[in-house]
């Protein structure tokens, strides 16, 4: 599968905005990259990803409960990994020195 440079960071700019607000889910993000950014089928990607095809089948019909490993493991060909944000940007009043 052939994408630019230009395309491949826009996506990714895209999916972790849409990630961030909640218009998407993980399970949605993780399809969009494995199709969109490696072509590769679900067998294919979850043994790149060295998890089973049950895994990453259910994680990206957001079923299961995947851990932070798993996670992780199929976030991290695209330079991506789970983290903790805040749920809304603090209020420029709300900072404190």
């Amino acid at each position: 599968m052939s994408i630019s440079l230009a395309d491949r960071q826009a996506l990714l700019a895209q999916l972790q905005a849409e990630l961030l607000d909640g218009r998407t889910g993980i399970g949605a993000a993780v399809r969009r990259l494995r199709t969109e950014l490696t072509g590769l089928r679900q067998d294919q990607f979850a043994r790149m990803c060295r998890i089973s095809l049950n895994t990453l089948q259910q994680l990206e019909h957001d079923q299961g409960n995947p851990t932070v490993r798993t996670l992780n493991a199929v976030f991290a060909p695209f330079g991506m990994r789970v983290g903790i944000v805040p749920r809304t940007p603090p209020a420029a009043t709300d900072a404190r020195p």
